[in-house]
């Protein structure tokens, strides 16, 4: 157990801390590597940890593939603009606007796309409407903020939902029927702790004349008209190919195939392209197809060394207390893991020792198996380390001149996402008591 639990700590640290910008791939890949070594995994772990991981991972980058072109294209900069003319003027509608329009990506582009690809938009707007930095930190926190929070609804607005859902074989409309409903309950609440948090930060008014036009932020025309149906199609095809165990990786990238070959015009032979393919190929987060595969083979070592067993007669205990009392505990349980030692590792933990678990009964497995989601996907907001994304997050901020220190996202972290958690996770309750 102890070398286990070393080499996981070390790995973590790496991976964190990406010491002269170290690929977190290759931090993981290096404790894979000595978890062999020594004997905390074995060869025949590999095959057993890739086929957990594969569909999530490629799923993840096709979706990202896809975000990238269409933020090349001005698609978000565009619906950015739109939201600010929606609010007119009003600083205290254009709050909820601004969250409503990040909950709305994350659902549909994960919550990578949502916090590292909205919050400098939004920032820019923000500062060219003449936003003091203080008002402007309000909207870029709960722009942050809402991307992890109400990453519940579909399969694919979350990579530990992909993950998790790929463990225990849910189809994707089983999964959002369950928490489609959940999220909701999440945004809500969402929606007014950020707004009791930041409202005296909030402008009463700010000048329309100072917004661009919406078609302005257009740079790729082709790419933009063929946005709206590419994914309405792609949310279509998610639903129905669910019935024929499709994997999920398989339609995104599909469509992420279909947005390259948009945005590179490569009928015309690359003529009259406005995006640098190339550029989002590389962009692309191909460094998360090795840190998957290593961080779970190191995490695969802790359930060999025994952690997940004992998290198993845990979630055993609670587990013969009900739905509510199984729903509560899991999702706390996987929260504070999250934010101690990041959501990726925390996921496939919980999803193991819920595995593990022996004599619960089938609601109360379900129960926990989506109260692990959603501690991992809201847990991360605890602390700066809960997930890559929010580290990331912050770097951008600060390469943007908009620097949040830990001890004020400490702050308002734990503020804002105790009362989150806890009425989501009643929300999931609720809805599987229901059927």
């Amino acid at each position: 157990m102890l070398a286990a639990a070393l080499i996981f700590i070390a790995t973590l640290v790496l991976v964190i801390w990406q010491p002269r910008g170290l690929g977190i791939g290759w931090s993981a890949l290096g404790g894979a590597a000595l978890a062999l070594a020594t004997g905390v995994i074995q060869w025949h772990d590999i095959p057993v940890v890739w086929h957990i991981i594969w569909d999530a991972t490629f799923t993840f980058v096709g979706l990202i593939i896809i975000s990238l072109i269409l933020d090349e294209a001005g698609f978000f900069h565009w619906a950015a603009l739109h939201v600010a003319r929606w609010g007119g003027g009003r600083g205290r509608l254009l709050f909820p606007l601004i969250v409503l329009l990040g909950a709305v990506i994350a659902a549909f582009f994960a919550n990578d796309g949502a916090a590292l690809i909205l919050t400098p938009i939004v920032l820019a707007m923000l500062l060219a409407l003449g936003f003091s930095p203080k008002a402007a930190l309000a909207f870029v926190m709960a722009t942050g903020f809402v991307a992890d929070t109400t990453s519940l609804p579909l399969v694919i607005s979350n990579l530990v939902n992909i993950v998790s859902a790929g463990y225990f074989r849910i189809p994707f409309d089983r999964y959002a029927a369950v928490m489609v409903p959940v999220d909701l309950v999440a945004l809500a609440t969402a929606l007014l702790v950020l707004y009791a948090y930041f409202r005296r930060d909030i402008p009463e008014q700010y000048d329309m004349t100072r917004l661009d036009t919406p078609a302005s932020a257009i740079r790729d025309p082709l790419v933009f008209r063929w946005a709206f149906p590419i994914l309405v199609v792609l949310l279509m095809a998610y639903f129905v190919t669910a019935a024929y165990d499709v994997p999920v990786s398989v339609v995104t990238g599909i469509a992420a195939l279909l947005m390259l070959v948009l945005a590179g015009r490569w009928w015309r032979g690359g003529h009259d392209a406005h995006i640098d393919v190339r550029r989002v190929i590389k962009g692309a987060p191909w460094q998360i197809v090795l840190f998957s595969l290593g961080m779970y083979l190191v995490v695969y070592g802790l359930r060999n060394a025994g952690l997940t067993t004992y998290l198993a007669r845990v979630l055993e205990t609670i587990g013969r207390h009900g739905v509510f009392a199984s729903a509560l505990g899991t999702g706390f349980i996987s929260a504070g893991l999250s934010a101690v030692m990041n959501n990726m590792p925390t996921v496939l933990v919980g999803a193991l020792g819920i595995h593990q678990a022996q004599g619960l009964s089938a609601p109360v497995r379900e129960a926990m198996i989506y109260a692990n989601v959603i501690g991992c996907d809201l847990g991360p907001k605890f602390t700066p380390i809960g997930s890559l994304a929010t580290l990331l997050w912050l770097h951008v901020l600060a390469r943007k001149g908009s620097t949040i220190t830990w001890g004020y996202y400490f702050r308002v972290g734990i503020v804002l996402t105790a009362p989150v958690l806890l009425l989501t996770l009643l929300a999931l309750a609720a809805r599987l008591s229901v059927g």
